[in-house]
């Protein structure tokens, strides 16, 4: 995914803009991996093999997700995951 595709994205949700979040690049500078949080609702959006996953909360599955979370966690900044959706602290109920 290229990061000028990120200016055309929004959440699907509320419209808002979002943030992206680099894990990893090719040497072009493509992103690879990564993930995208909306600035309104906190949800998290991850980025994998250059795709960003955009799917609505009823058909993302916690247990496709759950090893990128863990991976990612440093990258989280002290914040924890709730509902598909990116919350202060750190939270152990990790339930989507």
């Amino acid at each position: 995914m290229r990061q000028e595709t990120i200016k055309k994205l929004c959440c699907p949700f509320d419209k808002a803009e979002i943030n992206l979040t680099v894990i990893t690049k090719d040497i072009e500078g493509n992103i690879i991996d990564g993930f995208l949080t909306c600035n309104e609702c906190k949800r998290i959006y991850p980025i994998v093999k250059g795709i960003p996953i955009m799917s609505p909360d009823e058909y993302r599955e916690l247990k496709m997700e759950q090893p990128l979370i863990d991976k990612w966690k440093h990258h989280l900044k002290g914040k924890s995951y709730e509902n598909f959706r990116l919350v202060a602290g750190n939270s152990e109920n990790k339930s989507f």
